[in-house]
């Protein structure tokens, strides 16, 4: 009989008691342990094991846990006499900032306050253990809800010292999502400020500690040393193109496929592996998210699980905000395409809004994108990856990201693909001026709105995410060659017998005395003349199948016509 799943059960204690599904990672304390890393930064995409994972280091070495052998008897960890020895033998603070997700500094910098008091609470057992000093009794009380920010800094440097002290062994920290509180400050605006506590709590921590055995901290992104680690020199970092722990963090194909044949679906492997395959760490593929694993056991159906257990308020902010041709390569990456890109696996959130290359990399660190290939361009000398979106999964997230941006047109959105499917050109041009008029503003929001540096490139992706809804029906492509050149759009049916659709774009200039007019017959005049139409007949769609279309803009106002 399958073992029960227990959704959303991050404590290893509680699914090793119940006997609930459990893919045995155990052999990660062994070689974290013989790994002799003095401080280790492990950086993985969101509900992937790693509160589990921290919760199953804590049960296994602290001091608390002495004697539970019951937690990990059957597992691989237990096979080995040496860690049989070492279970339950060093003092561990475990804290988490998974709950540091506040819309203001002061706010977010209470939080942490809490959660180190709430620590603290736990081990009060050492004011009345004859180990402190009067001094230490007196600042171990300031430790409060509402303590100085000075005390909060040195708070878990003082008490791994305090533990260490009363059990005879140095203390190990894990710190579990280090970076939520910074994703947070990023979007909410208050990065600086978070910044300066957070370094100063994190050196006191783990640079300047001689409490400390070793120390894990877990996160989404690897924040840049500049901004939050220039005095860690100790630190190990794991990110998502590193091999070490590839396989710890995540199932394995062979472990999925061994969870379908317990729960007695065999016949459905390569369902799930289109849905859910395509994480990669360093040279460890075929990865697949652990939380879409448990959550197909248990309802049985392929859905997007993953993409929709929370916000992806950043990844949307940044792709939205970003220039045209950032745009243009999420179009890409939504058909399918693969793109070349230098990236810097350190995040530097003050750059996210200025270099496109630090928005790919806070993707590629979420898990929205995979690295296919890398190596080290010598020309540049940096490192250059070949990224792709990573799943089904994701490229659902992402349509639904595009569509949402025009919810507060819905209407209007659906009227024009109506009209445009109809052959109504009237109604495209009553729709796209009322839809133009309504998400110029706030289409593209950066500082230097590329309806002006790049109007062409701008508009192209405005229309792009208009269609996105028929990515089901058609194969949408852009910018490719056909014919004596390359098109803007290209609409082209999956069933046959369905029309086609060319569509060109041409910016006019009122002060240069163009007209709306001008620019349609232009855009006319270019699809006949670069014959775009010659890769949709190599095709087999008869030319009466064909549709092409002009769209001449001047700020928000459209023209459409048709050839």
């Amino acid at each position: 009989m399958p073992r029960t799943v227990s959704i959303g059960c991050q404590d290893f204690e509680k699914l090793r008691v119940r006997n609930n599904f459990y893919v045995d990672k155990t052999m990660f304390i062994k070689e974290w342990w013989e790994a002799e890393d003095e401080v280790t930064l492990i950086t993985r995409p969101r509900r992937f094991g790693k509160t589990l994972t921290m919760s199953m280091l804590e049960k296994f070495f602290s001091v608390e846990y002495a004697g539970r052998s019951d937690l990990f008897e059957g597992l691989d960890i237990w096979k080995e006499d040496k860690y049989r020895e070492l279970q339950g033998t060093y003092p561990v603070i475990f804290i988490s900032f998974a709950p540091v997700k506040e819309g203001a500094f002061l706010s977010a910098q209470k939080k942490i306050f809490f959660l180190i008091a709430e620590l603290y609470n736990r081990f009060d057992f050492l004011l009345d253990s004859g180990i402190l000093k009067e001094d230490e009794k007196e600042y171990y009380r300031k430790v409060s809800f509402d303590m100085e920010a000075n005390i909060a800094t040195d708070a878990l440097k003082a008490l791994s010292g305090f533990l260490a002290r009363y059990y005879g062994k140095k203390t190990i920290i894990l710190l579990d999502e280090y970076d939520t509180p910074m994703q947070e400050a990023y979007v909410q605006g208050y990065w600086e400020e978070l910044v300066f506590f957070t370094r100063s709590l994190f050196n006191a921590t783990f640079k300047t500690n001689p409490y400390i055995e070793r120390a894990i901290m877990t996160g989404i992104t690897r924040v840049s040393r500049e901004s939050m680690f220039s005095d860690l020199n100790n630190l190990e970092v794991i990110s998502v193109t590193s091999g070490k722990y590839g396989n710890v963090f995540g199932f394995t194909e062979e472990e999925v496929f061994a969870a379908l044949d317990e729960y007695a679906m065999t016949d459905r492997k390569e369902e799930v592996k289109m849905w859910y395959d395509g994480f990669s760490f360093g040279y460890w593929k075929d990865i697949y998210n652990p939380w879409s694993i448990i959550n197909f056991l248990d309802k049985r159906m392929a859905a997007p699980y993953w993409v929709n257990t929370s916000s992806n308020s950043l990844a949307g902010k940044l792709v939205q905000e970003g220039s045209p041709e950032l745009k243009m390569t999420m179009e890409g990456l939504l058909q399918g395409g693969t793109f070349h890109a230098f990236l810097d696996e350190q995040i530097v959130f003050s750059e996210l809004e200025k270099e496109e290359s630090a928005v790919w990399s806070l993707l590629l660190a979420s898990g929205y994108l995979k690295a296919i290939s890398s190596a080290l361009n010598t020309e540049h000398m940096e490192m250059e990856y070949e990224l792709k979106l990573t799943n089904m999964e994701v490229r659902y997230m992402f349509l639904h990201i595009i569509r949402k941006w025009f919810g507060v047109c819905r209407g209007m959105q659906d009227g024009f693909v109506k009209a445009l499917l109809s052959d109504d050109l009237e109604g495209m041009n009553d729709y796209m001026n009322e839809v133009s008029g309504e998400m110029f503003s706030s289409f593209d929001t950066g500082k230097k709105p590329s309806v002006k540096a790049q109007p062409e490139r701008f508009y192209h992706g405005f229309v792009l995410g208009l269609l996105a809804q028929l990515q089901n029906r058609y194969v949408i492509t852009s910018n490719r060659e056909s014919g004596l050149g390359r098109y803007d759009i290209m609409i082209e049916p999956k069933q046959a017998g369905e029309a086609a659709f060319i569509i060109e774009f041409k910016v006019v200039h009122a002060k240069r005395g163009e007209t709306l007019e001008d620019g349609v017959k232009a855009a006319l005049q270019q699809i006949e003349e670069k014959r775009y139409e010659a890769m949709l007949l190599s095709r087999g769609i008869e030319p009466g199948k064909i549709r092409k279309y002009g769209f001449a803009f001047e700020g928000s106002r459209v023209l459409i016509g048709r050839g």
